[in-house]
């Protein structure tokens, strides 16, 4: 079964999405946050957050990548 496509997210709503996946604020610098998964294995996602900007498809697909959670898993928790 092919992946879902990945809808149209702003950085506000990928941040959300990654802190009901277990994820922690770390910190901000400017206008990327940048989160971390105390879990195992330890990892580190930034997201750049621009009001309600879409976030490019490339990005969004990176995030969720480094997120190590599936694109599936991503889109249950928007």
């Amino acid at each position: 079964m092919a992946p879902k496509s990945l809808p149209t997210v702003s950085g506000k709503q990928a941040v959300r999405a990654l802190l009901r996946l277990g994820f922690k604020i770390d910190r901000i610098r400017g206008s990327h946050h940048v989160l971390f998964y105390d879990g195992h294995p330890v990892r580190a996602v930034s997201v750049p957050v621009h009001g309600s900007k879409p976030l490019p498809r490339g990005t969004l697909h990176d995030i969720v990548k480094k997120s190590g959670f599936t694109v599936e898993e991503f889109i249950a928790e928007l």
